[in-house]
């Protein structure tokens, strides 16, 4: 995603750009294909409302940028509520074709084992979650870091038609999206306590993968724990968490009131898959399916895709990088993407834009600022690079606790809404500016 994004943004520039790619010469557990942008959990962007939410102004200043993620995003998007979801392999399709066909990126397939040498200028390293062995030794002894990884989880994914219509509904949570097709982008299946508990029982005992030596001190991140792991700390965690049963009515009982609600996310343009959300595991195959079917309306479910789980890699920006995103030790080097400490699909993408415009204003010998942190790409950039405590940091998501405070309307407290609105609005304008001056 980063790649992709620090690529488009050079291309667009008018600067020859090398793009380098391991896979399918060098594969991973986790990828399907060999096409660039391939999503490999979830195929949401998550909300695209830019004007409450930190993720949706995001893709806003994204769009503002030229992203070329947001343009195929939108191309290849499926119903999601509010939310903006694609069909992953049209998605990624898009993404590879756009950027082979521009006459300044060239594409390299092969695995680039260790940091780039000299003779190569500007350089920028988006290895992603799945960055490979040799490159992540070589990343270590230039910083000398002990450690760069944490464990990342992956969804199962369902066929449409093996669901069990007669007890599952489609509906968006509080009927969200402007048209029907939006307000009943997901399937829902409900659950009645005594299933719920045996759910969380079949849950908890269920045979998990076992992770080699190595692998013992991974930590999870917070924000893509295995449903297990959820399940582990209380009983009502999953109840609360992706299982919550509100702004949600079952027509087929429209009286009976659920204890808990499992959703599942369209995952594809023809309707055909389904994602189950929140429900990244760590259960063994066999375990899945066996519990999985515990959940009315997937009791016969057939899957695409079973869940899994994998090492995830980040380095310490705080400490590494300076407010350029590059490595201190060796200026020539840029970071983008997820290996920089930030979470989920587009912030990796907007850490990837954000490198490429850099990485071009030093190239054409321009002196460029990082973007404001009243913006959601300058919130960011200012968290992995010296907001954040670097003895304990964290991948994080974009939300507005990253911004500077608004003021107060006539010294008045502000409510949320209204909060959110002004944090969107002084960040539109900053970021609109920002680009003019970049």
């Amino acid at each position: 995603m980063a790649g992709s994004e620090a690529a488009w943004q050079i291309a667009s520039a008018d600067i020859p750009v090398i793009l380098h790619e391991m896979r399918p010469t060098v594969k991973t557990f986790a990828h399907q294909t060999e096409g660039l942008a391939e999503l490999v959990c979830s195929n949401s962007f998550r909300s695209d409302d830019d004007t409450a939410n930190a993720v949706g102004l995001l893709h806003w200043e994204m769009r503002a940028a030229g992203s070329i993620v947001m343009e195929m995003g939108a191309k290849h998007a499926v119903p999601a509520g509010s939310a903006l979801a694609v069909d992953r392999d049209a998605f990624s399709q898009g993404v590879t074709q756009k950027l082979l066909s521009h006459p300044m990126i060239a594409l390299e397939r092969g695995e680039v084992t260790g940091l780039p040498p000299a003779d190569w200028g500007q350089t920028i390293i988006a290895t992603g979650p799945l960055t490979s062995q040799s490159m992540a030794e070589a990343v270590l002894a230039q910083t000398d870091e002990t450690s760069l990884a944490f464990f990342d989880a992956i969804a199962p994914i369902v066929y449409a038609e093996s669901v069990d219509m007669s007890q599952a509904w489609f509906q968006s949570r509080y009927d969200k999206g402007e048209t029907v097709e939006e307000q009943t982008a997901y399937l829902n299946c409900p659950m009645d306590e005594a299933q719920y508990n045996a759910f969380i029982d079949a849950l908890l005992a269920a045979e998990k993968t076992e992770f080699k030596d190595w692998e013992q001190d991974t930590p999870y991140f917070e924000g893509c724990l295995p449903i297990e792991v959820m399940a582990e700390r209380g009983r009502e965690t999953l109840r609360w968490g992706p299982m919550k049963p509100v702004g949600l009515t079952n027509p087929h009982q429209p009286t009976v009131k659920a204890h808990a609600i499992v959703q599942l996310r369209r995952d594809n343009a023809l309707g055909t898959l389904f994602n189950i959300v929140g429900f990244q595991t760590k259960m063994k195959y066999g375990e899945q399916a066996r519990v999985l079917s515990m959940i009315p309306g997937l009791e016969n479910a057939e899957f695409a895709r079973l869940g899994g789980i994998h090492r995830n890699t980040f380095i310490n920006s705080p400490r590494l990088l300076d407010d350029q995103m590059r490595l201190k030790s060796r200026p020539q080097i840029r970071f983008a993407g997820q290996i920089t400490g930030v979470e989920g699909y587009v912030e990796s993408a907007a850490m990837g834009i954000l490198a490429g415009r850099l990485a071009v204003a030093e190239a054409k010998g321009h002196v460029s600022t990082s973007p404001p942190n009243t913006t959601a790409m300058g919130a960011l950039i200012s968290h992995i690079t010296g907001g954040a405590e670097a003895k304990t940091f964290q991948p994080m998501n974009v939300n507005f606790g990253l911004f500077p405070p608004v003021a107060n309307v006539k010294g008045g407290r502000r409510n949320r809404k209204d909060r959110y609105l002004a944090y969107t609005e002084r960040a539109k304008a900053d970021w609109t500016n920002w680009l003019k001056d970049c």
